[in-house]
């Protein structure tokens, strides 16, 4: 009695919170019953539907899950219609097999086509198989397989394919393609094919809507002008513009620009390079560096700048030049009197191991092969020393043939450090053989110091002093054989302990070793003449500023 009363007292006591926790249990009940029902819902909604068939077929002993379509098949599955000559649909997986013309429908835009087709509703999966094609508005991706994921709207193939627009046509062994942001992937043997230029790759994607082409591998751009190479890089094939990275090279008759990024512009013809540029002319052998370069390939203009350097490399030991500007202007391009001129602005250093020269500015002409020199020009050739107001040089197969130095012409050969060959004038001529100095004419005003030498030991016998209007000189070896004078001549023979101080210079002397370049880096640091080394300016006009110069780009 005692037990029962007890237990009364305790059911009493807890009712309300056992009722509650039932009620709680209920709930969480009629929930889990409510989550099990809406797949059902979602199925349903889901579920493939036949919209109509000639004949429908069904064995439900032998297959109970499985209707048989014949003739004129239509199909639905939420927004998207099948069409085909028969099917089977799977009702257990909610899957579909289409038979012959196969014809898939995404809204307006997106049609698929094939000989077959199997449908996964669940994951929402089309797999097109033999004479595929895939059309989303002028976008035409042709296959033999193809399969198309509705959830992500992608379709992508994978034994072989191609996709064409209004441009352009790719083929590739994989790729795949999005009708809704117009974006294609290809991989493996890529292939584009525009009425312009064919572009080859490894790895490519491309937008059917922008067309552009934006490079992930080793890729070779070719059209009839010229060939690019990149291997990473964005490609616009409506407009041909280019922009390339990671040392792209763009080839264009023998000349290689080269740079860590690069611009192209196929309509307006022209090339940019930036950083570490070099402009490499494999014909005529020389190169173009710097840290910016630019080159019309209709017009053969090309421009460098930014630690601008010319390299002539034709003549085994290269010549390296630099200056703030470099540029080629070609003249009469694509005719028989084609010529080029290689112009040099502003602090021009140049050195090669037996020659090299400093002045503010040159130009090379190709059609007379005359490079020029112009304000405060020097050479240095050994211990000799050349300078005037302006020096023309003519070469011959990139040889020197003869040099023409105007105004103020001297010339110093360094015995020691307080003995120099001294020949000025108003101007010289100095004329090589295979390379070698072997005859100079001074005109005008010349004035001649010279240190005649023991043929047994070489040392000084004394100074010569010697005036008059025209002297010529015959070198061997680079030294002087013999000099005549032609015309009235005045002389002195100083022996070495009589010397005057006032005879060891001419008053046109200068030696300016300390401007020479000492190495190929040397010429990168400007070190100009002192204020009492100038010359006095001449009446000689300058030659054309750059910015008067016509290498801008078409446009």
């Amino acid at each position: 009695m005692y037990k029962r009363k007890a237990q009364y007292r305790f059911l009493s006591r807890h009712r309300y919170l056992i009722t509650g926790i039932l009620c709680l249990f209920g709930i969480c009940l009629l929930s889990a019953q409510d989550r099990k029902e809406k797949p059902k819902t979602n199925d349903k909604k889901q579920r493939v539907d036949l919209l109509y068939a000639d004949e429908a077929q069904a064995d439900k002993k032998k297959r109970p899950d499985v209707q048989v379509l014949v003739g004129s098949v239509k199909l639905r599955h939420d927004s998207m219609y099948m069409y085909c000559d028969s099917a089977l649909i799977y009702e257990k997986t909610n899957s579909v097999e289409a038979f012959g013309n196969v014809r898939m429908e995404q809204g307006d835009t997106l049609f698929g086509y094939s000989d077959y087709m199997y449908y996964d509703g669940m994951a929402q999966l089309a797999m097109f198989r033999e004479n595929v094609r895939m059309i989303n508005r002028n976008n035409v991706l042709t296959t033999d397989s193809l399969n198309y994921d509705r959830l992500y709207n992608l379709g992508y193939y994978f034994e072989g394919g191609s996709l064409s627009d209004e441009e352009n046509v790719l083929t590739s062994d994989w790729g795949e393609y999005s009708p809704a942001t117009k974006q294609a992937v290809f991989n493996h043997h890529v292939k584009l094919v525009n009425p312009q230029f064919t572009l080859d790759s490894d790895t490519l994607k491309y937008n059917t809507l922008t067309k552009v082409a934006t490079i992930l591998g080793p890729s070779d751009i070719v059209s009839k002008e010229n060939h690019i190479y990149s291997e990473r890089g964005v490609y616009n094939t409506a407009s041909g513009q280019a922009e390339l990275l990671d040392r792209s090279i763009l080839t264009n008759q023998g000349k290689k620009l080269t740079g860590d990024s690069l611009f192209y512009d196929r309509k307006l013809g022209y090339g940019e390079a930036f950083y570490n540029v070099q402009m490499n002319d494999t014909v005529n052998k020389n190169m173009l560096t710097g840290d910016y370069c630019f080159y019309n390939e209709l017009t053969g203009n090309a421009l460098a700048t930014q630690r601008a350097v010319a390299i002539d490399y034709s003549q085994g030991d290269s010549l390296f030049m630099h200056a703030d500007t470099l540029m080629l202007v070609t003249h009469a391009l694509n005719t028989d009197s084609m010529y080029r001129e290689m112009r040099a602005y502003h602090k021009v250093r140049a050195y090669r191991t037996d020659v090299q020269a400093v002045c503010d500015s040159l130009i090379y002409n190709s059609k007379d092969s005359c490079l020029t020199m112009y304000t405060d020009p020097i050479l240095w050739h050994g211990n000799e020393q050349l300078l005037g107001e302006e020096i023309k040089v003519y070469m011959n197969d990139s040889t020197i043939d003869w040099a023409h130095i105007i105004n103020q012409a001297l010339a110093v050969e360094r015995k020691d450090s307080v003995h120099y060959n001294q020949v000025g004038g108003k101007e010289m001529k100095a004329f090589f053989r295979n390379g070698d100095m072997r005859q100079v004419d001074v005109n005008g005003n010349v004035q001649v110091i010279y240190y005649p030498v023991e043929e047994k030991d070489s040392t000084l016998i004394g100074l010569n002093f010697s005036e008059g209007s025209f002297l010529r000189m015959y070198l061997k070896e680079r030294r002087m054989e013999r000099g005549v004078f032609l015309g009235k001549t005045t002389g002195t023979m100083y022996p070495m302990d009589q010397i005057p101080a006032d005879k060891y210079k001419l008053p046109s002397f200068v030696w300016l070793s300390h401007i020479r370049p000492l190495s190929k880096e040397d010429i990168f640091i400007w070190r100009g003449k002192k204020a009492d080394e100038v010359l006095h300016k001449s009446d000689r006009k300058p030659i054309t500023s750059p910015r008067n110069m016509n290498i801008k780009r078409n446009k």
